[in-house]
């Protein structure tokens, strides 16, 4: 599935899976997040911590009439303020699609799947 753009020069179809992509590089590089978690968590019974290459799998991108609304499942960092971190998110993914791509973005709702200690021994 694609999101077709139109312009005074011609139409740029964007693929779901680019979104989805960016979204998730954003994600990942805000403060407090550990990772991103598989969408599926609730039929898989615990939260997946996925790599670098499954990004796409934590975002949900939703296109009705235009209006685009982005789901992210993330993990957070133990200790972190879960509000600051959302909004913090929210934020950054709204921004970097708007930029990126000069799409606007209706909503970014974020879904907690869990919490992890982040290992500081380094």
């Amino acid at each position: 599935m694609t999101l077709e753009i139109k312009n005074e020069l011609g139409s740029i179809d964007i693929a779901m899976d680019v979104i989805s992509n960016i979204a998730g590089g954003a994600v990942v590089e805000s403060y407090g997040v550990v990772g991103m978690a598989s969408k599926h968590q609730v039929r898989d019974g615990f939260a997946e911590l996925l790599g670098k290459e499954n990004y796409a799998r934590g975002v949900i991108v939703d296109n009705k009439d235009g209006d685009i609304s982005i789901d992210l499942y993330i993990i957070v960092g133990y200790g972190v303020k879960i509000s600051e971190v959302a909004t913090n998110v929210q934020s950054t993914v709204k921004y970097k699609l708007e930029k990126t791509l000069g799409l606007d973005i209706k909503s970014v709702n974020i879904y907690v799947q869990g919490v992890r200690i982040i290992n500081t021994e380094d």
